[in-house]
């Protein structure tokens, strides 16, 4: 009874509110007036001269006379706009201050009222279900046929089912009201404020609204695998110095040993990314990388090759340093673009999965490296290369700058670009976007060429890293990684979602998961299970969030 008592009437709700909309609304009148002549009138005058500007029903001399009027009548508006500023700021600030100190009087009470609505609506919902399982068994009590105890089910049911509803609207409700007192504050900030809200104010609303809008079962959903991740990489820490006989796990080294391993494999990662995004993926990633490798090792080799490439020993000896790093990475961009635009071609032109193609490209990269090479691995690059290109300041590697840099150009293509929005709006419906006018083949071919030169500068870089030692083998099996890494950063198979923040997380996940078990010592093979896993975790939460959206 004493929870009733709390709930709280809408004109109960009115009267709470009315000393706040009185005391507000006069400052608002005051600071209105102020404006009218001022701020008001600047605001309406650079529409007016930005309209102008696009105006084609002037003259050119009418323009002027028009432009010159508007300049003149704008630095009035602009003097008494400042005349005014401080008497509006000092408003502002007593509207502000009066809400601070009395906005809980209003609001605290509706908190109370909300909480026990929901309180009111559980024991509602609660007794509505003991009386429908009282009559449910009263009604099967009365029957003998199965064909009216299979109906009385069925009606039983569907009851359930709408008392749930009820309970869940009344639930709603209470939440709505709570959430629309702290609005009517927001509300009062703005008009105050002309929408330009402190950093503290941004903060409190974002916070606000994301309670709102929270939803647990959807945040499981969305960040359940994260959460597992997470959970397996403390166990991970925990245990590895038991183990390990005190090894530890989380130190500075081994993280900036994780950031310098993951700093190629992003780059691969932001080019199958685009390809996702378009529903498609690609499989030669890892011979792209091996193709990558070699070929920079070749050109970047200490000394005169000794091993050959169709018969034929390459000799860059003469050329200078910066000429040799600078061609190996054109090299290494061009070969792996030319595979990715050609699949890109066949994907886009005749129709043929990327499953295909890119498998198609992976066959035709192998054979033709390990042909061309007989399989010998080409020995190491010349060592001053690495110091020049990826130097460690102190213990820090730099390779993670040009991971860093890569993620900014990408993201900047995706975001700011027509290309990037072209390419969202192919990958969720390419029918509808080559109906606005989209080019599904140039955007297709542009994402696999993306992709291409990602993969060179991965190569080049890995090549940095490992000074070396290129061979045809070289990168078997990344492709998984990348492509893993893209699932669990949330760029979905159904094509059009994805952000570059999940692929970075999901780069940084399976590194750290991957060093970590290594340094534990568990075997590589044991360690493609846990990939296996992971991956048809993520692919089955990202299909259940597509079939909740359908």
């Amino acid at each position: 009874m004493t929870s009733r008592n709390k709930i709280l009437t809408v004109d109960q709700e009115k009267q709470l509110r009315k000393p706040i909309e009185d005391y507000v609304g006069n400052i608002q009148k005051k600071i209105d007036e102020l404006r009218k002549d001022g701020t008001n009138k600047v605001t309406s005058i650079v529409s007016d001269l930005d309209n102008l500007k696009r105006d084609k029903i002037y003259t050119k001399a009418e323009k002027e006379a028009r432009r010159s009027e508007l300049t003149k009548a704008l630095e009035k508006a602009k003097a008494v706009e400042s005349k005014n500023k401080a008497e509006v700021d000092s408003l502002i600030k007593d509207a502000e201050s009066y809400i601070a100190a009395h906005f809980n009087e209003y609001y605290t009470p509706v908190c109370e009222s909300a909480k026990a609505e929901k309180a009111l609506a559980e024991e509602n919902y609660k007794s509505a279900l003991a009386r429908l399982e009282q009559q449910h068994k009263d009604n099967l009590s009365k029957l003998s046929d199965k064909q009216e105890i299979k109906d009385e089910n069925y009606v039983y049911k569907n009851r359930k089912f709408d008392a749930k509803l009820e309970y869940d609207k009344a639930v709603q409700a209470a939440k709505d009201r709570k959430h629309n007192a702290y609005t009517f504050k927001t509300h009062l900030i703005d008009l105050l404020r002309l929408s330009k809200f402190t950093l503290s104010q941004k903060f409190l609303d974002k916070r606000e609204n994301y309670m709102y809008t929270f939803d647990r079962k959807q945040f499981l959903l969305k960040n359940g695998l994260y959460i597992a991740i997470i959970i397996i990489f403390i166990g991970l820490c925990i245990i590895t110095p038991v183990l390990k006989g005190g090894t530890q796990l989380l130190t500075l080294n081994n993280i900036l040993n994780i950031l310098q391993q993951a700093s190629p494999r992003m780059f691969l990662a932001l080019g199958v990314a685009g390809l996702i995004l378009l529903a498609g993926t690609d499989l030669s990633i890892g011979r792209m990388v091996g193709m990558g490798v070699t070929a920079c090792t070749i050109i970047m080799h200490q000394g005169i090759n000794t091993g050959m490439v169709f018969g034929h020993v390459f000799d860059f000896t003469a050329l200078p340093v910066v000429v040799k790093i600078v061609m190996a990475l054109v090299v290494s961009i061009v070969f792996c673009t030319v595979f990715t635009t050609i699949a890109g071609f066949f994907t886009a032109r005749f129709k043929i999965h990327p499953f295909i193609s890119t498998m198609a490209n992976m066959l035709v990269i192998f054979g033709l490296v390990t042909y061309a090479t007989k399989g010998v691995s080409f020995g190491a690059i010349e060592s001053s290369i690495p110091e020049m290109i990826v130097p460690r300041i102190g213990n820090f590697p730099t390779i993670i700058l040009w991971a860093i840099a890569a993620i900014v150009v990408v993201w900047f293509i995706w975001n700011k670009t027509t290309f990037g929005k072209n390419l969202y709006a192919v990958g969720g419906n390419p029918e509808a976007a080559s109906v606005s006018g989209i080019s599904v083949l140039k955007v297709t071919i542009g994402a696999f060429v993306l992709a291409g030169i990602l993969y060179g500068f991965g190569a080049w870089l890995e090549c940095m890293r490992m000074f070396g030692s290129g061979s045809a083998a070289y990168g078997q099996g990344w492709e998984t990684d990348a492509i893993a890494a893209c699932v669990v950063g949330g760029v979905s198979f159904t094509g059009g979602i994805g952000k570059i923040s999940g692929v970075v997380v999901g780069v940084l996940i399976f590194t750290a998961l991957t060093y970590s078990l290594t340094v534990l010592g568990i075997d590589t093979n044991l360690q493609f299970v846990f990939t296996g896993i992971i991956i048809i975790v993520a692919v089955i939460l990202d299909s259940l969030k597509y079939v909740q959206k359908k």
